[in-house]
């Protein structure tokens, strides 16, 4: 992760404007009071920027919640604030270039705000999560010009190489994501997706909470996929294919097709490693057999009334936990900032949740820097946050 180490941290008077860099505000963690978010602006994308306060040195990097979508846009700000607090530098990671040609054309990264305004529709859709490489994406992508091609993935690297190569390749017709495709999927109109793959996840055997493979990714799964359509799950850990047959096969009425050692047109770097350490290929692939009703989500993520509690309150939630029926919310950490506080939460369901910001000033609320995924469970979980800061 892009970061610099600097002798001594030192604040400026926000807001302020470095070049076309904007910082906002600071907001002081109460509990840990070694730690700052600088709230940043850069090219549309709002982000914090962390400080954490070493022995000797402080480190200045990005928060992990709520980086933006660009590494470049990364750099551009840690050094934007390091010339204008006239930071001593004594390491950094962080290149003075310019972003990268390809980089500067991409144009296929998009934000989850994208899909949760308007999703498109207007052609045939397929998803890959986890796409790694981009071998079997972009393969897909160029195989088939009239489909459109989402991948999802979470590690920035794999990220800026595939955006690279569809810059390369003039494709045209693949979206990429930095999301928890978990969450992604609830968002996705009915019987809209052609296949669903999932090559070569994270097998989780200590934390299997954080599989993809699941109960609720099934049923989403079945729901997104138009009538033919498939979900295609392709490991080479026995462990993950025998948990993920039988939560398939748990299903009252499924049609699955299990394969061993399938050749497909294209393989990924890891199944090239698996295959000369001679290991074992599963495919478990669902078609999905009936049409599902509409998506239907209603309600939303606004503040109407003046929040109750004082900011002394609203501080003391510090580690509280609010349960409901299939969620809850958990107040992780609280931030002092010079209008009012800022509250950093994890929201909606147990196996999937989301984590974020929220600040209350002059007695109004509001999500920052974006809203939570509309989703049902998101939903029900802002109805109680509502009651819990309005005691």
């Amino acid at each position: 992760m892009p970061h610099l180490h600097i002798k001594e941290f030192k604040e400026i008077k926000l807001p302020y404007q470095e070049e076309s860099v904007y910082f906002n505000f600071i907001a002081q963690n109460v509990n840990n009071t070694d730690e700052k978010l600088i709230s940043t602006t850069y090219e549309s994308e709002d982000f914090f920027l962390l400080v954490k306060e070493e022995e000797n040195r402080s480190l200045l990097k990005t928060d992990k919640l709520t980086r933006p979508a660009s590494i470049y846009n990364v750099h551009r700000s840690l050094l934007a604030y390091a010339k204008a607090a006239d930071l001593e530098v004594i390491a950094s990671n962080v290149p003075e270039g310019q972003k990268n040609v390809h980089l500067q054309e991409a144009t296929a990264l998009k934000k989850i705000e994208y899909f949760a305004k308007e999703f498109p529709q207007d052609k045939e859709i397929r998803i890959e999560v986890g796409f790694g490489s981009g071998r079997h994406l972009l393969h897909q992508a160029a195989n088939n010009p009239d489909v459109l091609f989402i991948g999802i993935e979470i590690h920035r690297p794999s990220i800026e190489q595939v955006l690279k190569q569809i810059v390369i390749q003039k494709l045209d017709n693949v979206m990429l994501l930095d999301y928890d495709a978990r969450l992604f999927m609830e968002l996705i109109p009915s019987n809209l997706v052609g296949a669903i793959y999932v090559h070569f996840p994270v097998p989780w055997d200590k934390k299997p909470h954080r599989r993809v493979i699941s109960t609720n990714f099934i049923k989403e799964a079945r729901r997104v996929l138009k009538v033919g359509g498939t979900l295609e799950l392709r490991t080479d850990s026995e462990n993950y294919y025998a948990y993920s047959y039988e939560t398939f096969i748990a299903f009252p009425k499924i049609s699955l097709q299990i394969n061993k050692n399938r050749d497909i047109a294209v393989s990924s770097k890891y199944e090239d490693r698996w295959k000369k350490m001679e290991k074992n290929i599963y495919d478990v692939i669902m078609t999905n057999d009936e049409e599902s009703p509409e998506l239907k989500i209603e309600g939303d993520f606004t503040f109407d009334q003046e929040i109750k509690l004082s900011n002394n309150e609203l501080l003391a939630l510090h580690n509280k936990t609010i349960r409901f029926e299939g969620g809850f919310i958990h107040f992780e950490r609280v931030y002092k900032l010079d209008d009012g506080v800022m509250l950093r939460i994890s929201m909606g369901s147990f196996d999937r949740p989301e984590h974020l910001y929220f600040l209350v000033q002059n007695k109004k609320a509001s999500y920052y820097p974006e809203l939570p995924l509309r989703s049902p469970i998101n939903l029900q979980a802002h109805q109680e946050l509502i009651k819990a800061i309005n005691g």
